[in-house]
């Protein structure tokens, strides 16, 4: 099976004025298609030519090329799903529960996972996720993902600087606080924590 670039949820320019087509086409059009490129040229002809991307995920060898390369594959189909254009003030009722419960209030949630996406040293993921202890934030470092730990990712933002840098250079802050005040697609948050464990 060949990993597939999976299309946008949405135009390139669909993000803006918060990310710009500009950032797009390199983020999604060229470091995206890289890894899914290195992917598929990885696998041929191994064991795991006709494995899905889950599965490369959690067979590959940490640390790896293949690792780092399906990972951030998994990773950034899962973050272009994490925004949308179409902004949703807050969750349905079942997450929005999970929220109030983990966190005290979706206002509450949204600073904490503001804090956690700035503060997140160097490149890498800040994710929801749940788990048998509820929801909770967590920050990966590189291409490390949810995958690897028993935990469902429900949303994620890319904290890498190629995600930011084009549209507001080292200011990650105002970054992360577009994608928390314009960018998060709560519809699909709550599609995934509504999925079986």
């Amino acid at each position: 099976m060949t990993i597939e670039h999976a299309p946008l949820p949405y135009p390139l320019d669909g993000l803006a004025p918060h990310i710009s087509e500009r950032t797009m086409s390199f983020h999604y059009g060229r470091h995206h298609a890289g890894y899914v490129a290195s992917v598929n040229q990885a696998i041929a002809g191994t064991p795991l030519a006709d494995a899905a991307l889950e599965e490369i995920v959690t067979a590959a060898d940490v640390p790896s090329a293949l690792f780092n390369c399906a990972a951030q594959a998994w990773n950034h189909a899962f973050y272009w799903d994490s925004m949308s254009p179409d902004r949703v003030e807050s969750p349905s009722g079942e997450l929005l529960a999970a929220l109030e419960r983990s966190f005290g209030s979706l206002d509450a949630f949204n600073a904490e996972f503001a804090a956690a996406a700035v503060g997140n040293f160097a490149s890498g993921w800040t994710w929801l996720v749940s788990g048998d202890d509820g929801l909770q934030i967590v920050n990966t470092d590189d291409a490390d993902t949810p995958l690897r730990h028993g935990r469902r990712a429900l949303l994620t933002i890319d904290v890498w600087e190629h995600a930011y840098y084009l549209d507001y250079q080292n200011a990650r802050a105002a970054y992360v606080d577009a994608f928390v005040e314009h960018l998060i697609n709560w519809e699909f948050a709550s599609t995934n924590y509504a999925q079986p464990a």
